[in-house]
């Protein structure tokens, strides 16, 4: 948390669906760092592996219920943290996948 970060400085796709001068880098941390491990560009991901540090994401990131086998798998090896330790990766879904995609 030792940089001044700014919304503008991250690529537009990432908020689609929400108003990005309403996001508020700690209320909304869960949420934009999920957003950015599943659709962010390398430069996104720099952004908030210098604000958060990748000790703080992976400590998001293992609490997620639902976060892509891609990025489970990126996360994982960057922190050390066996993919065994992430919820996304214990919990069932209640309803099943047809297709394993």
């Amino acid at each position: 948390m030792q940089n001044e970060l700014q919304i503008n400085q991250f690529s537009s796709h990432l908020f689609w669906d929400v108003d990005s001068s309403n996001i508020n880098f700690e209320k909304n941390k869960t949420w934009l760092i999920q957003r950015v491990l599943e659709y962010g560009l390398i430069n996104d991901w720099m952004l908030i592996s210098e604000y958060y540090g990748i000790d703080d994401i992976a400590q998001t990131a293992i609490l997620l219920k639902h976060l892509d086998k891609k990025s489970v798998s990126f996360i994982s090896a960057l922190s050390g943290i066996p993919k065994e330790k992430f919820l996304c990766c214990t919990t069932s879904q209640l309803t099943p996948k047809y297709w394993n995609l």
